[in-house]
């Protein structure tokens, strides 16, 4: 069984019901009763368009038509009171709807990122950082502002609809069925919109997804953009995303705006109709000018309700496409398992692998790779890049699993202990030491509270951060900035040593984590990793053969497996692989391991058999030597 691939992040296809049931369950059913009171708020506002054009009627029949002077005022503070209620009762119900759509949008993000962080390494090695943001946080705050739309407006303008047609069948029943006469009109090319919509919609938060990973590779990139002259080459490609994402919008945009305008031409056949119906009833008498005034009123106010009605069918498929989107990672589920058990007691943290086989994709990293660490003791893995070395320590904290074989530690397989007490067993120093942006005490405790300062400052002594932290007005209180960018490249190892140290954890893992240094740095960083390796089951991933000679065992791996191993005497007495390697660094000065392999490491047998063993190898390594 292969590790699955997850090159896109899949959407949900479930129907827009549905995907709006989840949110509703899910993230608003628990604000019914804010959401209760804000809808009788918002009632009482969409009402008020109603009770404002019913007014009309006796302002012009009683005011000025019979000029009656004592209406004036009672006509006047009616309709002054119905706009002070309007304005109260809008922000009140804005205010708790906003509230709400907020909290539950938050609830969302903090949630899908949750869920994000039980997905396995294959997910996220193959799924762009900008995707995930686009996810998290562009999806669920489109989801948010058209939720607002959709709720806020499209409520009040509903009730104010409903209101201001029970004005209009009020004052004239048939006047009110000829003005709707235009609206059966609508449904058939609402339906063609609706579907248009959503595809849209799903095309452009994709898109928008490839404009936010582009920015994201260009800015994290942003040495090596400047180094090789491609400011214009990265610039012409987000403008050709960003020219894909203006077409795609502008076509959404035009199917959301055909449904008002076919509100326009309907509403618009409806006054014409009522014209050339109601007029002579005004002109025999049978109707008063105020009562076809407050119709005309209201059927006027009514008029921008329905085009922004005739707008919410696009932004809710707008809003469902989101949805899809987020649900679809949502649905996702983790090729790891938690047992979820309580945590087990183990014996000394010894390792052993029995026959892991593992693959991404099409692609074999671990072909029945076999071996064993005793506890207390330190071992090297070296070999080609692509060997499978850092699939390991993947394995080992159980980021991946194999798809066949065991992995124990201290004789317990490890899919049989909790994730939080497998991984609470490792430390990992690395050669790209992350620092967040924070301060360098938040960096080096990790939301740790039990620290105290006497602790803390032992670590920094052995981890030597002391002897940089002087160097730092604010001492611990310095910002580390953007992935550690205010420290160099020697501070932030010795931060993630003093990590290390402050976990005590009883096995350490080091991947290169001195080869990006200097020569004074990486001295004074090895110093602080041998008293971080003392007495702890250490497994060290190297490339400089030089870093690993005193290690207890030594395991060369090519394409998986173990080739050979032994300590550093014992396999240059072998004369086979590492000998050679060794004689290959130690006398051209060249590190063996720093670049692709296109071809594999022979069997040494088969080795032995050829002639020109450093030949061989360098062609095998290198390509073909002159």
């Amino acid at each position: 069984m292969d590790t699955p691939e997850h090159s896109t992040i899949a959407q949900s296809e479930q129907p827009g019901r549905v995907l709006f049931g989840r949110l509703w369950r899910g993230y608003l059913k628990k604000h019914w009763p804010v959401m209760a009171v804000a809808f009788l708020f918002m009632v009482i506002e969409g009402s008020t368009l109603g009770a404002l054009s019913y007014m009309l009627q006796p302002m012009f029949d009683l005011v000025f038509v019979e000029g009656r002077e004592s209406a004036i005022w009672w006509v006047g503070i009616g309709i002054f009171s119905l706009f002070v209620i309007r304005g109260v009762t809008g922000i009140i119900h804005k205010t708790l709807l906003t509230r709400v759509s907020y909290l539950a949008s938050t609830e969302v993000q903090v949630d899908l990122l949750e869920h994000t962080l039980t997905l396995d390494n294959a997910f996220h090695s193959q799924t762009s950082p900008g995707a995930m943001i686009e996810r998290v946080q562009g999806d669920v705050t489109s989801i948010q502002h058209l939720w607002n739309l959709i709720l806020i407006s499209a409520g009040r303008d509903v009730i104010a609809l409903i209101s201001l047609m029970g004005v209009a069948i009020f004052i004239d029943w048939k006047w009110t069925l000829v003005a709707i006469i235009g609206a059966p009109l609508l449904i058939v090319p609402s339906l063609i919109v609706q579907r248009y919509v959503r595809r849209k919609s799903l095309q452009l938060r994709d898109i928008a997804g490839k404009r936010t990973t582009r920015l994201d590779e260009v800015f994290h990139g942003i040495t090596p953009v400047k180094l090789n002259r491609m400011e214009g080459y990265q610039t012409a490609r987000f403008a050709d995303l960003s020219g894909t994402w203006v077409r795609a919008m502008i076509k959404t945009v035009a199917g959301q705006s055909s449904v008002p305008a076919l509100v326009d031409v309907a509403v618009g056949l409806g006054f014409f109709c009522v014209l050339l119906f109601g007029a002579p009833e005004i002109i025999s008498g049978e109707k008063t000018i105020g009562q076809f005034m407050s119709f005309f009123t209201a059927m006027s106010l009514a008029f921008q309700p329905m085009r922004r009605l005739g707008g919410v069918l696009g932004h809710w498929e707008m809003m469902i496409a989101s949805l899809s989107r987020i649900f679809g990672l949502f649905d996702m589920k983790p090729t790891v398992i938690d047992t979820n058990t309580a945590e087990k007691p183990l014996a000394a943290p010894s390792i052993s692998i029995e026959g892991a086989e593992l693959s991404y994709g099409d692609n074999p990293v671990l072909t029945g790779l076999s071996f064993e660490v005793d506890a207390g003791t330190t071992v090297a893995l070296v070999g080609p890049s692509g060997a499978g070395k850092s699939t390991v320590f993947n394995v080992l904290t159980r980021l991946v699993d194999p798809a066949e074989g065991v992995v124990k530690i201290g004789g317990i397989d490890i899919k049989e202990l909790p994730l939080s007490q497998l991984r609470g067993l490792f430390s990992v120093v690395s050669q790209d030491a992350l620092l967040f942006d924070e301060t360098l005490r938040e960096n080096i405790l990790l939301g740790r509270t039990d620290i105290d300062e006497e602790t803390l400052q032992k670590v920094l002594d052995d981890a030597h951060v002391s002897d940089f932290l002087k160097s730092f007005p604010d001492g611990l209180e310095t910002e580390a900035g953007p992935r550690g960018s205010n420290l160099s490249g020697g501070q932030r190892q010795r931060i993630a040593i003093a990590r290390a140290l402050l976990r005590d954890t009883p096995i350490l893992l080091l991947d290169e984590a001195t080869s990006a240094l200097d020569a004074e740095s990486e001295k004074v960083v090895q110093t602080a990793l041998e008293r971080l390796s003392k007495g702890r089951t250490t497994l060290v991933i190297a490339h400089r053969l030089s870093t690993v000679r005193e290690a207890d065992q030594i395991i060369v791996m090519d394409h998986g497996r173990v080739a050979e191993k032994g300590t550093h005497a014992e396999l240059l007495a072998l004369n086979n692989i590492y000998a050679r390697l060794h004689e290959l660094q130690f006398k051209t000065g060249t590190a063996p391991f720093t670049g692709d392999v296109p071809q594999p490491i022979l069997d040494a047998q088969v080795e032995a058999q050829q002639p020109g063993p450093v030949r061989n190898f360098l062609n095998r390594f290198f390509g073909r030597a002159s």
